[in-house]
């Protein structure tokens, strides 16, 4: 079963028999596979078909410009460039932003290797961006269970032991530890977060599982109430220890998931029990995949060494794999590729840049160069490598300073602190303090037993509030001065 991010075996060819076989594109949360058409050929993805067969809205130009108004920051390139194609509500939560009322941040990452692929760390990426960009708390489950329910192999004590390794490699991608809660599921789950799985549960029924995952009579029953886990993620009143312990307050908070697309299945079903529950539903941000190396149409896999990019490959690994495996969008000769062009669009090398470079212009000059002809696969290969061993080489040096003791501090049940946006006080009293704006320390919201604040403490916080406002407005006033 899948969590926000999942590892699965993408085939890249269709033949297996001597003689072609066509199919449609087939994305779920096991398995992800573009059209494969009468010549036995896989296409690229058709993200716009999916979001006419989930229901989703496009991220088009009027939200980019709503996103840059409201939170004052240049989208993404992941979002200027469609990586981030498709949502669910991210209009509420500009809405929430704009008045600065609680939400978080919600992924997660199902541990089944020693080491994530640079698939894996492009929605850590994006979320780390969210969160500095944003400066609101974030959870990431990891889905130890989840892996042992779904693999015949693995035991408990190896997926744990993933658990750990996966979350230092997470760590490295830069979140903030006052604001992060990791957490492993086997060590986790119970009190407040058990209540909320058993409460969605009981809503959905087997044939409801049935329907939307495929199980069949010799689906372990663990598989079959595994969404209730990943669903209940989702609910505020889920960690008490961060906004309180008032479900009242805290039902009222929604979360913001980015994902890539495959896993939109489980929170329709989570949308539709958090209506039935009274709690708030959450919101998602869908991301296209990371093509394999073998081409359009699939994603890497954990599970073949040769379809990624891995953060533990070593700069000559990195640079083998891209000019041995990475599918080329080059003719077949030189002087049909001069005359003719390449084809950016189904050409792996470029399809990694629009991932990892941040210049627009650069990208844009190199598509036009290589769909011209004018530059050649082996020089498109060549930039290519040296922005992925530049953005391994910095990934293991940040991971390298992740220690036992750094991961115990984020996966400790904690409070956590954050301000959101610094242009308007923050309008809950739900969130707990760590101290109030004289420095002492100032009870957790339930704290005093009735989940408020006191008046004193309240006038305190705005005003704490209010004077990082304006050092905040003060700041940006003299970068845009330096800028001119």
């Amino acid at each position: 079963m899948a969590t926000v991010l999942e590892d699965s075996t993408a085939p890249t060819e269709s033949a297996t028999t001597n003689e072609p076989k066509s199919s449609k594109q087939d994305i779920n949360p096991w398995s992800v596979s573009g059209e494969v058409d009468e010549e036995g050929k896989v296409k690229a993805i058709d993200y716009r078909k999916l979001i006419d067969e989930f229901g989703t809205s496009s991220i088009d130009d009027a939200l980019l410009e709503r996103w840059e108004k409201v939170t004052g920051s240049k989208p993404h390139r992941f979002m200027r460039r469609g990586i981030f194609f498709s949502h669910r509500d991210l209009h509420m939560i500009l809405d929430r932003y704009e008045k600065n009322e609680p939400f978080f941040l919600y992924t997660g990452r199902g541990p089944s290797s020693d080491s994530m692929h640079i698939g894996h760390t492009q929605v850590f990426d994006f979320v780390q961006w969210l969160q500095e960009t944003l400066d609101v708390p974030l959870i990431v489950m990891l889905t130890d269970d989840e892996k042992f329910l779904f693999s015949e192999k693995r035991t408990v004590e190896e997926v744990m032991g993933y658990s750990r390794t996966n979350a230092m490699d997470i760590i490295a991608a830069g979140f903030d530890p006052a604001k992060t809660f990791i957490f492993s599921d086997f060590e986790y789950v119970g009190g407040a977060f058990y209540k909320n799985i058993v409460r969605f549960a009981k809503r959905v029924t087997y044939n409801t599982a049935k329907a939307i995952f495929g199980f069949d009579g010799s689906s372990n029953i663990g598989k079959i109430h595994f969404a209730s886990i990943q669903g209940a993620t989702s609910f505020a009143s889920s960690f008490p220890h961060i906004f309180g312990d008032d479900e009242k307050k805290t039902g009222k908070i929604p979360c913001l998931i980015p994902c890539a697309i495959d896993q939109d299945p489980y929170f329709r079903l989570t949308r539709d029990c958090a209506t039935g529950l009274k709690f708030a539903k959450p919101a998602l941000i869908h991301m296209r995949f990371l093509d394999a190396l073998q081409g359009p149409g699939s994603k890497m896999s954990a599970s073949d060494d040769n379809s990624a990019i891995f953060l533990s490959d070593t700069a000559k690994q990195i640079k083998n794999k891209i000019t041995r495996y990475a599918f080329s969008g080059g003719r077949e000769t030189l002087e049909e590729h001069r005359e003719k062009g390449g084809n950016a669009d189904v050409d792996v090398a470029y399809q990694y840049l629009t991932f990892f470079m941040e210049d627009d212009e650069e990208l844009k000059r190199i598509r036009d160069e290589y769909n011209s002809g004018r530059m050649l696969t082996g020089e498109l290969k060549a930039i290519c490598i040296d922005y992925l061993q530049r953005y391994v080489a910095t990934f293991q040096e940040r991971r390298s300073k992740v220690t036992d003791a750094v991961v115990d501090e984020f996966m400790s049940v904690r409070p956590l602190e954050w301000k959101g946006n610094p242009r308007v006080p923050r309008a809950d009293l739900v969130v707990p303090v760590s101290k109030a704006a004289d420095g002492v320390a100032a009870p957790t919201a339930g704290a005093n037993g009735s989940g408020e604040m006191s008046k004193n403490q309240m006038k305190k916080l705005l005003k704490e509030q209010q004077n990082a406002a304006k050092k905040a407005a003060k700041a940006k006033e003299k970068e845009e001065a330096a800028a001119a």
